[in-house]
């Protein structure tokens, strides 16, 4: 327990200086932020959990994937919010965000890669 307790405290942390970070300067939260500083949090836990490479390895393939269509929300979102309230322009990118998401994965099947 004490180890779950740790895994989310640290992570906890990083995202709090992120957000800390970004209202000092948004380059440098951007730069902190466009970090995958989850995947790596992810890759270490999941290391450190199993010790097994392979599953490592199957997780970089998945995200590599399916950052592709996450990246739709960034370039949506400042363009929906020039017409509609930040919330609303929020949620919006992140439904068709999640749409994006349903494509790629169907896409992805279609040729042959599986997640």
């Amino acid at each position: 327990m004490l180890y779950y307790a740790l895994k989310v405290i640290i992570s906890s942390i990083l995202i709090v200086l992120v957000s800390e970070v970004s209202k000092r300067s948004t380059f440098l939260g951007s730069v902190f932020a466009s970090v995958p500083l989850v995947s790596i949090l992810a890759f270490i836990w999941l290391y450190v959990d199993t010790k097994d490479k392979l599953k490592v390895a199957e997780l970089s393939r998945g995200i590599f994937w399916l950052v592709i269509p996450s990246l739709s929300m960034f370039l949506l979102l400042p363009v929906l919010m020039k017409k509609m309230g930040f919330y609303a322009a929020l949620a919006v990118s992140i439904v068709l965000m999640v749409l994006f998401y349903f494509v790629m994965i169907f896409l992805l099947d279609k040729i042959g890669i599986k997640i």
